[in-house]
């Protein structure tokens, strides 16, 4: 038989039992631990950092418009008082608990947009996420609009990406150099560098702290009706002594070496950090999109090879080169089955000594510099049809800055010409020439 102590013993234990599981119920899965927000020129992101996966739900209401977003079993561990909303679809962002254990975000905004919203599991240096994206209903206008329009003697559209960005900040050098910054740096003197000659016009894909894509980033090349598409990295390795610049092309049968294979695997990691991979509607029709620019590669390939030696050329004589060749390795970013593509890394931000360099002013304008030359000088000897260069090429001579290894006699054959008329035209004495030194090439 039971006692009576033992049954009250026994009901204060049932008690405390339901007391705890009631406190662990409502005990929170997932905290909120931080957020950041980026603007594009036609849509806003905004990047939950969470601490444990979540499930969320998205819906919109009207009259106001507002967006509400409840998150399953999660607290909000931050603050949104410091996001820089001015520029962006929001007015106010406003959070509470929902019931005993979710949580309540509400967005008021100022104009209509589309939403999508996905997670993304922890990954790389990255926690679990909650991404949002807005999309302005009206998309702004932007230099996604090409500033050339097709006409006889166009100029030559030049397409430069910035690598990485927003959410992406690419590899992280000492002092914290971020890739995504010296990127856009470099991508924006060269860019001014384009836009200074008359022959030519730079366009930038990425326009600020932003993330895009792999293949939106193509998509704005073609949107911009771009000749060529250059992409600007800074590379990393796990040896700090790792250094030298590299010139990449597309490889259609894989990549030609094992540093070539780590960083194509490296970038094209990319859409998995920016959640491109994430909206499933989507990615079927990239997957399908991707089989049939695979095939067309082959067009493209050798005018991209052929400017990159060019591009190559020139880099050599501001900075030293990690290999001596044009690479080849399987970069999404480079898939464009009509557009010459070359991916550039800049020098190796993971090296103290190269990350000073490339976070100097100076030096991102050599290097722009010099990408800019091998290009111009690769489109001056093979002008694309209806180009001013092409039109005028038998009428003014061109610009040509030696580079290491140069010679009189191969530059002279490159361009059609003679090393006499070469001399004679830049009243050189001599056929010594030294790297950095500008030339004319006589029109032909």
């Amino acid at each position: 038989m039971v006692s009576r102590v033992g049954i009250k013993n026994l009901r204060w234990s049932i008690l405390l039992g339901l007391l705890f599981s009631a406190m662990v119920s409502h005990s929170f899965a997932a905290d909120i631990e931080s957020v950041r927000l980026w603007r594009a020129p036609d849509s806003t992101r905004l990047v939950l950092d969470l601490s444990d996966a979540v499930e969320h739900n998205v819906f919109t209401l009207d009259n106001p418009q507002r967006i509400v977003i409840d998150i399953k079993n999660a607290s909000l561990k931050t603050s949104f008082d410091d996001l820089d909303i001015a520029a962006t679809p929001i007015a106010e962002i406003r959070s509470g608990q929902r019931g005993s254990d979710d949580l309540r975000m509400v967005f008021d905004l100022k104009a209509a947009v589309k939403v999508k919203s996905f997670t993304l599991k922890a990954y790389e240096q990255y926690g679990d996420r909650l991404v949002v994206d807005l999309f302005d209903s009206q998309a702004a206008e932007s230099k996604t609009t090409s500033k050339v329009v097709p006409k006889d003697n166009r100029k030559i559209v030049v397409a430069i990406d910035a690598g990485h960005g927003g959410e992406d900040p690419g590899a992280l050098g000492p002092m914290k150099v971020r890739e995504k910054v010296v990127a856009l740096q470099i991508a924006q003197r060269l860019e001014r560098l384009f836009d200074q000659d008359a022959d030519f016009s730079g366009e930038l894909i990425r326009t600020g702290d932003y993330y895009l894509a792999h293949r939106k980033r193509t998509s704005i090349a073609h949107q911009q009706r771009a000749d060529f598409f250059i992409s600007i990295h800074a590379d990393a390795f796990t040896n700090p002594k790792a250094n030298g610049a590299s010139v990449y092309a597309l490889s259609t049968r894989g990549a030609t070496s094992e540093a070539a294979r780590y960083l194509a695997s490296k970038e094209n990691r990319a859409d998995l950090i920016g959640g491109a991979g994430s909206l499933s509607l989507d990615d079927k029709d990239d997957a399908l999109a991707e089989v049939l620019l695979d095939l067309s590669m082959t067009a493209t390939l050798s005018s991209s090879l052929d400017a990159g030696s060019y591009v190559l050329k020139n880099m050599g004589s501001v900075a030293r080169l990690h290999k001596k060749k044009v690479e080849q390795a399987g970069f999404l970013v480079l898939k464009s089955p009509d557009i010459p593509s070359l991916l550039i890394e800049t020098g190796f931000i993971s090296n103290p000594t190269e990350a000073k360099r490339l976070s100097s002013s100076a030096y991102q304008q050599k290097m722009a510099e010099a990408i800019y030359s091998g290009l111009t000088d690769y489109f001056r000897a093979h002008p694309p049809a209806g180009t001013s260069i092409a039109a005028n090429r038998s009428k003014s001579p061109r610009s040509y800055i030696i580079a290491r290894g140069d010679t009189l006699s191969e530059i002279a054959k490159r361009h059609n010409t003679s090393v006499k008329s070469i001399l004679s035209y830049n009243k050189m004495r001599s056929s010594t020439i030294k790297v950095g030194q500008k030339i004319l090439i006589p029109a032909g």
